[in-house]
């Protein structure tokens, strides 16, 4: 069976201008994290704006995903959905042209209990498809449920191919128990990039690497930094840690914007502050595809204060973007050409 270990990274699925799914850019995207080493790439996540693919499009981003990875890593395809029989066939469809790990994120907005998470969603699936690795994805700040740590052990101890989770609930007392219930024969990997480091170093939790939307942009230095933990290179992955710490706090980005009724909180959620950030460096992204909008200026500002930082005290973690790329980071970090249309006005 497979273990799971390392640096998945949670593909950005990036569009035209006009908002159709940019392929070509799509496939170069994935080569620079083949090329770049990471475990594997998960297809079709929240980062790779799963709400607003159809289905169609869904089966083919995970199709060309695939088929550029091929045998240089692992294909996770995200194939979850709020109705089971959406996600069998999602993940039926996947399973016949090869994929062998799917990603199963809780049923948002419908809420299902844990228990019938497990009994009417994660098994029908894993008991269809038992040549299938079966992630259940648990993020209830998304979802608003939770396949709760003992029902994914009853799962696990009745199918083979219910053996790793996404664990993004932000809760260390969570995942230590998942951790005890579950055993050592199991899985635990960060869905939370700003926790992996905690998540994988805590000897309750032990995950043994992250699903990252961080390294879209910097896959050696993360796929690096879930390494040097699973060696015991500790002084490593300190350092690493460090200076990824600015990446790793603009996944969601929170400014205070004022209205005319008094001010209001803003977040501005995965994928929208990466891809802002891909468009800047000159990477393949686009825009989001609607509800998801523009960042604000203040939004804008954080996301830039953060990329320069590591850029200016640890250039060598985004030379691998200015080398595949072919662009000139000095050049677009600071200069407004680079972000003009990308937030509100």
């Amino acid at each position: 069976m497979h273990v799971f270990g390392g640096c998945y990274t949670a593909s950005i699925t990036p569009m035209t201008k006009n908002g159709d799914i940019d392929y070509e850019g799509l496939r170069r995207l994935v080569e620079f994290q083949v090329e770049e080493g990471v475990s594997g790439v998960l297809a079709v996540g929240t980062t790779g704006e799963s709400p607003t693919l159809t289905w169609d499009e869904h089966i083919k981003v995970i199709e060309e995903v695939y088929e550029q990875v091929g045998e240089r890593g692992l294909t996770i395809a995200g194939t979850g959905s709020n109705s089971t029989e959406e996600a069998l066939k999602a993940t039926e469809h996947a399973a016949d042209f090869g994929v062998r790990c799917v990603l199963l994120v809780d049923p948002y907005y419908n809420g299902p209990s844990s228990l019938e998470i497990r009994r009417e969603y994660i098994a029908p699936i894993a008991s269809r498809f038992p040549e299938v690795q079966v992630i259940p994805y648990v993020i209830p700040g998304r979802t608003g449920t939770q396949l709760l740590p003992q029902d994914l052990a009853i799962l696990h101890s009745q199918y083979e191919n219910v053996r790793a989770v996404k664990e993004a609930t932000g809760n260390l007392e969570n995942m230590r128990l998942t951790r005890k219930l579950c055993g050592e024969d199991f899985d635990i990997l960060s869905g939370d990039d700003d926790k992996t480091y905690i998540m994988m170093r805590d000897p309750g939790i032990r995950a043994r690497g992250v699903i990252s939307v961080t390294s879209n942009v910097a896959p050696k230095a993360v796929q690096r930094l879930t390494q040097s933990i699973l060696d015991g290179e500790t002084e490593e992955a300190s350092r690493l840690y460090d200076a990824l710490k600015p990446l790793f706090s603009i996944v969601t980005v929170k400014t205070e914007e004022e209205t005319p009724y008094g001010p209001v909180l803003c977040k501005a959620r995965n994928p929208l502050p990466y891809k802002t950030l891909m468009n800047i460096l000159g990477m393949p992204s686009g825009p989001c595809r609607r509800p998801l909008g523009k960042m604000t200026k203040r939004g804008l500002e954080k996301v830039l204060k953060a990329v320069r930082t590591v850029y200016e005290r640890n250039p060598e973690i985004l030379e691998p973007v200015e080398r595949f790329f072919d662009v000139d980071l000095g050049e677009r970090l600071y200069n407004e050409e680079s972000w003009s249309g990308l937030t509100y006005g």
